[in-house]
């Protein structure tokens, strides 16, 4: 990567709660309810035979609802910002980002990533979301519109 690479910079997240601690009883049945929840940004853009490809913009207190990620994927920060996130192991994080940070992730065959995200800062936070497919799992169907 060329030294004007925003990817390389650490991702500021720290751990507020494990085992659930104040997670609601709301909270809690969201994540049984969208256990399969593929719709993992606010607008899918574009999905072809080997990508999809997703927008989010949240503004400040607006939140994407527990979703499942089963492929391998990458995000681009589009703007500085925080967020609060909720994950399927119990915990909460509260992640920082910056304008340009990306970050990778693969899901190994059977596995997955169930989570939710909202923003807590005061500006709008944006992201593109860009999911492989073809790798070990095969994409969650989602609903037509």
């Amino acid at each position: 990567m060329g030294k004007d690479s925003r990817s390389d910079i650490p991702l500021s997240s720290t751990v507020v709660a494990e085992g659930y601690a104040r997670w609601s009883p709301q909270l809690h049945k969201e994540f049984d309810t969208n256990a399969q929840h593929g719709w993992i940004g606010q607008t899918l853009v574009k999905e072809t035979d080997s990508l999809r490809i997703w927008e989010t913009h949240l503004q400040p207190g607006e939140r994407i609802p527990v979703h499942r990620h089963v492929l391998d994927y990458f995000w681009i920060a589009l703007t500085n910002g925080r967020a609060r996130q909720h994950s399927s192991d119990g915990s909460t994080r509260e992640i920082s980002y910056a304008r340009g940070q990306s970050r990778h992730f693969r899901c190994p065959a059977g596995q997955h990533h169930l989570h939710d995200l909202k923003n807590i800062g005061d500006d709008v936070l944006s992201f593109l979301t860009i999911e492989t497919k073809g790798g070990p799992n095969e994409p969650i169907q989602l609903p037509k519109n």
